[in-house]
């Protein structure tokens, strides 16, 4: 997305200080917003041509100027969506916003028809045994089961493509060889694919330490080899940037209802009684962004987990959460599978 801080206004903000952020910001398009980032409008070149006509002068505010209903996309939609969204109503910028209406960013026509290319590596991590899905994992690795008419990995890797991303890294333990040769000569130039290989299982986290030294200084998207999602990773890479985070792990609600009574005491005394409450967590998604110092503490010998490696990085500010409330499945047991299988047809037409 383009740097959409360039380009906010106050609703205080005059015609003639306006005309200067759209000139210097080049989007032909400025965010109106308030105190919190809220966004309240938008405002174009051609507003202000026709407030100038109807003989608004250009010391006035733009609050009476702008447009108070602009269209907008959630964070996170994905690319496609706001591409179809903008050739449908014949529109060239939608502002970005999060669950209650905060500005987190810009798309444009002009940016979305283009195609992205991004250097950062991806590491997908597909050693598992995947012994909750056996007999079909017996001779299998996990990632090489079809969900539609090809294997998880396949797809995550052609999303991750789509985005515009194309140096990945697949970590692996259970019958390799199979991983290997699947994706042997499976892509055009210009996408490579690197395999890892664990002797030993290392946890979701300790493969990291194998990767080469000579990775370039950019953020590393790592993710299990398991998941089906419709993520915009485009967005999760800014959201990570744009935060100065060192770490980023994705995150989902997860609601429990107690199928009982909850009865809250203080001593005998009882203080409130819920009827069947439903609890909500965040829970680890499996999806993250590490920079690449943080790759560099990894020693690739010992196991370990990525939640107790970024548990240990919370002390320094920079682990922050992205929650993610695209399409998101865990593919770790028979009854998940088969709902990926009807899923990636109803959902992803694939």
């Amino acid at each position: 997305m383009l740097d959409w801080k360039k380009i906010l206004l106050s609703t205080e903000s005059s015609l003639e200080n306006s005309i200067k952020v759209l000139h210097d910001g080049g989007c032909r398009i400025a965010l109106v917003v308030d105190s919190q980032k809220k966004l309240l409008g938008t405002l174009t070149d051609g507003d202000i041509r026709r407030a100038l006509m109807n003989g608004t002068k250009m010391s006035a505010s733009i609050s009476n100027v702008i447009n108070k209903k602009p269209i907008t996309a959630k964070k996170t939609d994905s690319r496609n969506f706001i591409l179809s969204l903008m050739k449908d109503l014949s529109i060239l910028h939608v502002p970005i916003v999060d669950d209650v209406g905060v500005i987190c960013g810009l798309e444009t026509l002009q940016h979305l028809t283009k195609k992205p290319s991004y250097d950062n590596p991806v590491f997908i991590m597909a050693g598992g045994f995947g012994t909750r899905l056996h007999p079909l994992t017996e001779n299998t690795p996990k990632p090489l089961l079809k969900v539609g008419n090809r294997p998880i990995l396949e797809t995550i890797i052609d999303q991750f493509i789509d985005y515009g991303f194309q140096n990945f890294y697949i970590s692996t333990h259970f019958k390799p060889e199979l991983i290997r040769d699947h994706f042997k000569n499976r892509y055009k130039q210009g996408v490579t694919i690197h395999f890892i290989h664990e002797d030993i299982p290392l946890g979701t986290a300790g493969s990291l330490g194998l990767l080469s030294d000579n990775l370039p200084n950019l953020p590393i998207i790592i993710m299990n080899g398991d998941l089906l999602t419709g993520v915009n990773f485009e967005h999760l890479l800014d959201f990570h940037n744009n935060n100065n985070s060192e770490a980023t792990m994705c995150v989902r609600e997860y609601d429990f209802q107690v199928p009982y009574g909850v009865v809250d005491i203080d001593g005998c005394h009882i203080r409130e009684i819920k009827e069947k409450p439903v609890l909500k967590f965040f829970v680890n998604a499996g999806i993250y962004v590490l920079n690449k110092n943080l790759i560099n503490k990894v020693d690739g010998e010992s196991y370990l987990d990525m939640t107790d490696f970024l548990e240990k990085e919370l002390d320094s500010g920079g682990v922050n959460a992205f929650p993610i409330h695209e399409y998101w499945l865990d593919i770790g047991r028979m009854e998940e599978y088969k709902k990926a299988n009807q899923d990636i047809v109803t959902i992803f037409n694939k």
